[in-house]
């Protein structure tokens, strides 16, 4: 565990601490100072008196109880505990449970005739969307907020009044649920006002009480999550004896690191892939594109050997490229092979798995059983429905690495990343390339001078960059293939390469059947369930960050929850998360970007070092670019970091700790680095903020100092 986690633990525990000696000293000068038998005199003088105008008490108690609860005003606990000890446990909760309601119920009707058109002008998207949630289950989510008091009850209140839950539906749910805690105040003061003398203070029945109530958060957490998960479930037969515990739908990076972690906590795992281990990093991803991409710069670095005082030329040979990319694929798939996995204890399945219900996967006709699922079943190349496109026989990252030769004239469409990345290898491999954004600029969730250097060097290698224009349609000529633009441009070429996007693989396991996805999307929770209790995602089927890293982090937590879920879960988290394209500069990010932190209103400072400053990047004659660094106002404490620079991604992993485990600025300063090497960027970047932040008279003082001791 973190330094922080470690710290926040401690906090809780001494924090724990401290109310309960608290909690102790009160009832101990309460025994001494307070007057135990006077107390009781007037809660039995105020029980006569109810005894004797039953009608009038109770109209003032829940009159009262309204306006408090209606107006939002602070008190409605001791109200609730009040009544307890004047009315008695089941006439207190009678009366508490109708004006709890009745009050909530007042403020929810004045939130949405005083709140709701306002907000709805403002935000009509986001009302819609909360709209459409409780108009599908907002009963169940308003019913585990009573019954589960995450938030004040006003809050809840004002909150159900901005939507258009039905006021009837508002008010039974949040009587029924606020029930189980009524019962509990009210009896909590109940027993407060039985209390003869001192010595009944720290009695059984009033310790039992109060622990009653400190127990039913965590009871009524439990008790909902039970009753959610069998009311998910409830349409499906669950099998009396399972197969497996985990089954894992698809053998790609997360699918992968899953079973590895099920199989090192000795479950019986199976992992099911229709297609070739290692899923697309290792086939079409990751390793292959990077095994093009060093050709490719080898051969940039070959047409100019005279930069490094060299004589002679590299001409590429493209057949020898793809064989070599296909020899580094073979040369890494045992790390992710059947034999491999088999060895740790996996059962690896072959065949198209369709998922049956909540336990059961079929594969190829054969049934399989298991306590959970995990989808693992990754993403895919999207392609526009742009007319004429399927007529010019269009490439993806998935169906580029079967070329024979290379195109004279390459198409690229997309400018993120992996459009970015093949454009520059083809370009540098001698095709002629041409990349179209149909936005204004290339990589637009970065910084726009990050953009403008990734433009001028894909410019300086040759490729025609066009931007602000989107392709309209294709057409297939005689002699020639034709992309026709927005802007009414026609580019002739002769393969197009569709790099503009992908979409998570949903489709045809089964998982749409049992009402898994909201508009193609698999929804999952912050523990990587799905609305299924059983059934647990992670990768890039999730849509979320779709990075070879993210999906092994993810895995660990799907593993763990989906293994463990019944006795602890984890969260996922991505803080402090690693971004690396893989161009030549690299562009690495971690954290908050400029353009992001002006988005979210954040306060930053910025720290520049250029790269060009940096000796190892003059001696290997990369010495272009720059790292960047966002900090908090007047502190260390680092917000986010962008580098441009030959070896970015590397540089970064410095950074992505420090973020990580909460290291500033100061303590990358005082970390030994070794000379001449690249990660002295980052000591360089900690001392230009460190010398910024200076204190003048520090340095004034100094030099006084060392002037008087010269003499």
């Amino acid at each position: 565990m973190h330094k922080n986690g470690v710290a926040r633990r401690r906090t809780k525990t001494v924090g724990a601490v401290l109310l309960l000696a608290a909690i102790l000293v009160l009832a101990l000068l309460a025994r001494d100072h307070l007057d135990p038998a006077e107390v009781a005199a007037r809660v039995a003088s105020a029980r006569d008196w109810i005894g004797r105008n039953p009608g009038t008490a109770g109209l003032l108690f829940v009159t009262t109880y309204v306006i408090v609860t209606g107006l939002s005003l602070p008190g409605a606990t001791a109200l609730t505990l009040i009544g307890g000890s004047l009315f008695g446990l089941w006439v207190g909760t009678l009366l508490v449970s109708f004006a709890s309601t009745i009050g909530a119920t007042i403020s929810m009707v004045v939130a949405r005739y005083f709140l709701r058109n306002s907000v709805e002008r403002r935000f009509p998207e986001a009302v819609a969307k909360v709209d459409r949630g409780v108009a599908s289950d907002g009963a169940r989510y308003l019913f585990a907020l009573r019954l589960v008091p995450v938030f004040p009850f006003f809050l809840v209140n004002v909150a159900m009044g901005l939507t258009r839950m039905p006021v009837i539906t508002f008010a039974w749910v949040s009587q029924l649920g606020a029930l189980p805690g009524t019962i509990l105040y009210v009896n909590a003061g109940n027993q407060l006002g039985s209390i003869e003398n001192a010595g009944d203070i720290l009695s059984p029945r009033i310790i039992l009480a109060f622990a009653a109530l400190a127990a039913l958060p965590f009871a009524a957490k439990a008790g909902s999550a039970w009753w959610g998960n069998r009311n998910a479930l409830r349409k499906w037969r669950r099998p009396r004896r399972f197969d497996y515990n985990l089954l894992v739908i698809g053998a790609g990076s997360a699918g992968l690191v899953t079973a590895y972690i099920a199989a090192a906590a000795r479950a019986r795992v199976a992992l099911i892939e229709q297609g070739k281990m290692g899923g697309d990093c290792l086939n079409t991803g990751c390793i292959p594109s990077k095994a093009l991409i060093r050709s490719a710069k080898l051969a940039k670095e070959g047409n100019h050997p005279e930069r490094f005082g060299l004589s002679g030329r590299l001409d590429p040979d493209f057949p020898a490229i793809m064989r070599r990319i296909e020899a580094s694929i073979a040369r890494v798939a045992p790390h992710d092979s059947v034999e491999r996995y088999s060895r740790l204890g996996v059962d690896v399945v072959k065949g198209r798995a369709k998922v049956i219900d909540p336990w059961t996967v079929e594969v190829d006709g054969k049934r399989l059983t298991a306590r959970r699922l995990v989808l693992a079943t990754g993403a895919e190349p999207a392609v526009p429905p742009i007319p004429g496109l399927a007529d010019v026989e269009p490439l993806t990252s998935e169906t580029l690495w079967g070329l024979a030769e290379m195109p004279e004239r390459l198409l690229v469409l997309g400018g993120g990343a992996i459009g970015c990345e093949l454009a520059q290898s083809f370009a540098r491999l001698g095709c002629n390339t041409t990349l179209v954004e149909a936005q204004s600029r290339l990589l637009s969730r970065e910084d726009e001078e990050v953009s403008d250097a990734m433009r001028a060097s894909l410019e300086a290698d040759g490729v025609t960059v066009i931007t602000g224009a989107g392709v309209h349609s294709f057409e297939q000529g005689a002699q020639s293939r034709f992309a026709v633009l927005s802007d009414d441009q026609r580019l002739s070429f002769d393969r197009v390469l569709v790099a503009v996007g992908r979409r998570p693989r949903t489709r045809g396991f089964g998982i749409e059947e049992l009402g898994l996805l909201d508009d193609g999307r698999l929804i999952v929770d912050q523990r990587l369930r799905t609305r299924l209790p059983t059934i647990y995602a992670a990768g890039d089927v999730i849509g979320q960050l779709q990075f070879t890293h993210a999906a092994g982090h993810y895995a660990w937590f799907a593993a763990m929850n989906a293994l463990f879920g019944n006795i602890k879960t984890w969260k996922s988290q991505t803080k402090a998360f690693p971004m690396v394209i893989y161009t030549d500069p690299e562009i690495a990010r971690v954290g908050l970007s400029e353009d992001e932190a002006r988005a979210r209103s954040t306060a930053y400072e910025v720290t520049r070092y250029e790269l060009a400053e940096l000796d190892r990047a003059i001696a290997d004659g990369a010495n272009e670019g720059f790292v960047k660094v966002l900090t908090v106002p007047g502190r260390d404490r680092i917000l986010g970091v962008t580098i441009v620079g030959a070896r970015a991604g590397d540089m970064l992993g410095e950074f992505t700790l420090a973020m990580r485990h909460g290291f500033g600025l100061n303590a990358i300063l005082r970390t030994v680095h070794p000379y001449p090497g690249w990660t002295e960027a980052a000591k360089a970047a900690a001392g230009e903020w460190r010398r910024s932040h200076m204190p003048g008279w520090a340095i004034k003082l100094s030099a006084r100092i060392l002037q008087w001791q010269r003499g």
